[in-house]
């Protein structure tokens, strides 16, 4: 079953699209927090507009709060089937939804791992 941020990304047009990668140690993190926590999450991402960040299993996603939940960015198609070395990043799909997404895109995942990182470190203590 289709969520609506799922619709949105399959419906919204995508301004440009690149090929990526998710640094090992962010995405690390991420699936450290979702085995505790589990999926989906939503954060919201301190000192960037009122920017949240969707956790999936499927894709990552900027939406911005301040318009109705617009999509900015979407990290998508993370190759991580079979993956067997925890060291090496996560190719992906980089979808970009607004002009300034660029702007946002490695300081939203250093705030996620930091934001993770601190969480479980709370959680394991």
């Amino acid at each position: 079953m289709q969520t609506e941020l799922d619709l949105r990304l399959d419906r919204m047009p995508i301004m440009a699209q690149r090929q990526s990668h998710i640094d090992a140690s962010a995405y690390n993190v991420w699936r450290r927090a979702r085995n505790v926590w589990g999926a989906p999450m939503k954060m919201i991402l301190p000192d960037i507009n009122e920017f949240q960040l969707h956790l999936t299993d499927d894709y990552w996603v900027i939406v911005d709060l301040s318009r109705n939940g617009a999509l900015v960015l979407a990290w998508i198609d993370m190759e991580d089937k079979d993956r067997t070395a925890l060291h090496e990043p996560i190719d992906c799909k980089l979808n970009y939804y607004h002009f300034a997404a660029s702007a946002v895109r490695a300081r939203s995942i250093d705030l996620m791992e930091e934001m993770l990182s601190a969480r479980l470190k709370d959680f394991y203590h």
